[in-house]
């Protein structure tokens, strides 16, 4: 057997150092950043230490960035394959390098949560100045996932509109797509389409990023970027899109090189005009938490609203504009702490912050377990109450949920009277959700079928229940938490009580005018105006009132950017649903 032969010392330490030494001379051999990207979601060098060459063209090392910056192959360097990448994220806090300048880098390519990145960077060198690579034009909806522009230069060739501002305070982003996207479910039926449909609007979006890492930032970004004193609300437009397609978090951003510029799509609308006088107007509005606390200015932060006195002042400011600007006779709330009728109660604050005409009913005992419930309040000097209040508390509300109330009104002037039901249905949250509640990727979310049982039990209670003289029908007005396909809403159309914000405004895949709610970048209605088939022909009109929905939440009553002094704007996060009925003769 031969004696294997001994390498000198010296040669280990050169063959170590050679490598390094080659690394760090520009315009040497190196590995072509598309090779490590690929055609492919991983790169199939994750693991090596590879050198690379290209050019920087965006810095994220600043205080609150993303510890590194983006390289990009020069434009004859390409390999001119679409299918493949050219930059990368050089993840370091080495501060070599700016953008426009050609770097020589030594790393090992990493996979971080479906980003191609180089880190343990070993080597960094400028090999000169080098002009930007052109940005490739792109447009929304993606043809295909953009895999193949990960890091790159992209430029947004169509104005893109504002569908989600929800994460803007908190991460400074805004979402964007190529027009409003709409829930499936307001026009499809449940089941395998209104799902792949909600999966394609989630797929075909970008990410307006601020570029930083930090968590509520200050100021937010984005907010004021209009020309006037109004923010930017969902439905505006944004142009001059440049920048790095970046990924992160699961989601596809852009990183903005220049600013983009935002255009006014969506004004804020005018408060409806008071119908004709012998008219009664209904309006409906989630509340979002209104707690007052123990009702004497202490007891703060509230379990679910506000978290101080001042909170709890903006909050009431606000939703006092609303309520007065938008003049109903009738009040039909959601979300209202459920602390009794006394003059310390959250009712009693509200009625009093609403001014003298306006009262309240009452059902002691009755309002359910939850910590919110439902209510009705109204104008004294205009509508008087007809026969007692009725609460359901039976089947589904029997030990939980928040019980519906129906009270009849009739004008103080006299004539037919109308019953008024507010609902608040069990929540699309998924908290121990089990069996038939949990979600059945159908498009409805968790609690469906517990939904539909509370819209069953409520229709069998409503036609148990006595019927004052001269009753022109019955309006079903509040928050159903269901699309206007959804089985819930299905199920009360089956029973004769139809929507009638849809009866005069249809919403389509493309165009839905009218909606209370926006959730994750998809807007539809969750609040109602369900009138039966007696009650329809005097309805006059019916609609939603966009003061909320589309604001930003960093606008709200509880964030640092809330809006001061007495204005509807973001007064909850639901749209009011507002119903005018003529009561008279036919």
């Amino acid at each position: 057997m031969t004696k294997p032969e001994r390498i000198p010392l010296i040669s280990l330490i050169l063959a170590a150092l050679l490598p390094a030494a080659a690394a760090a001379s520009c315009g040497d051999p190196a590995t072509p950043i598309h090779r490590i990207q690929s055609d492919g979601t991983r790169s199939p060098l994750a693991g090596q230490t590879v050198t690379v060459e290209g050019i920087v063209t965006r810095d994220a090392r600043e205080p609150g960035g993303f510890n590194g910056f983006y390289l990009q192959q020069a434009d004859h360097e390409t390999d001119n394959n679409p299918a493949t990448s050219e930059a990368l994220f050089i993840y370091t806090r080495k501060k070599t390098g700016k953008p426009g300048q050609r770097l020589r880098v030594t790393g090992t390519v990493k996979e971080f949560h479906g980003l191609t990145e180089l880190v343990a960077v070993r080597n960094l060198k400028v090999c000169g100045t080098a002009p930007l690579p052109e940005p490739i034009e792109v447009r929304l909806p993606w043809p295909e996932a953009p895999e193949h522009l990960e890091n790159m230069r992209v430029r947004f060739s169509q104005p893109l509109t504002i569908i989600d501002h929800y994460n803007l305070a908190r991460y400074g982003e805004l979402t964007l797509a190529s027009s409003d996207q709409v829930t499936p479910t307001e026009y499809l039926p449940p089941g395998a389409k209104a799902a792949a449909r909600s999966q394609r609007n989630q797929l075909h979006r970008v990410l307006l990023d601020d570029g930083k890492s930090q968590r509520q930032p200050n100021p937010v970004p984005w907010l004021n970027n209009l020309a006037g004193d109004a923010p930017l609300r969902a439905g505006d437009r944004v142009t001059q899109l440049e920048g790095v397609l970046d990924f992160r978090f699961s989601q596809w951003r852009l990183q903005p090189s220049v600013m983009p510029r935002f255009q006014r799509n969506n004004p804020r609308p005018d408060a409806p005009p008071a119908p004709a006088r012998d008219h009664v107007r209904v309006m409906a509005l989630n509340l979002q938490n209104f707690f007052n606390g123990n009702g004497r200015g202490n007891g703060f932060p509230t379990p679910r609203g506000a978290e101080s006195p001042r909170q709890l002042e903006v909050q009431a400011l606000r939703l006092r504009s609303a309520i007065l600007q938008a003049r109903p006779d009738i009040l039909a709330v959601s979300e209202l702490e459920n602390d009794g009728y006394g003059p310390d109660s959250a009712i009693a604050q509200l009625a009093e912050t609403l001014g003298a005409p306006w009262a309240f009913i009452r059902t002691p005992g009755q309002d359910g377990s939850d910590a919110i419930r439902t209510a009705l309040l109204y104008r004294a000097d205009r509508m008087v109450p007809a026969g007692p209040p009725h609460r359901l508390g039976s089947g589904p509300f029997r030990q939980q949920g928040r019980p519906p109330l129906a009270q009849a009104f009739r004008p103080a002037t006299g004539g037919a009277a109308v019953q008024v039901v507010v609902p608040h249905l069990k929540s699309k949250s998924c908290r121990q959700a089990s069996g038939q509640d949990t979600d059945r990727q159908d498009g409805q979310g968790c609690y469906s079928h517990r939904r539909s049982e509370e819209a069953g039990e409520l229709i069998r209670w409503l036609d148990s229940l006595p019927a004052p003289d001269r009753l022109a029908g019955t309006l079903i007005t509040g928050d159903l938490n269901s699309y206007a396909m959804e089985a819930p809403v299905q199920r009360f159309r089956q029973a004769g009580y139809h929507s009638q914000v849809h009866r005069f405004h249809p919403c389509g895949p493309e165009t839905c005018a009218y909606h209370s709610y926006r959730y994750r970048g998809e807007k539809g209605s969750l609040d109602y105006s369900l009138a039966d088939r007696n009650l329809q022909p005097r309805v006059r009109h019916a609609q939603t009132w966009n003061i909320n929905a589309d604001e930003a939440r960093a606008l709200a009553y509880n964030q640092r950017s809330a809006l001061s002094g007495p204005q509807p704007w973001r007064a909850s996060d639901h749209n009011p649903v507002i119903t005018d009925i003529h009561l008279g003769n036919n």
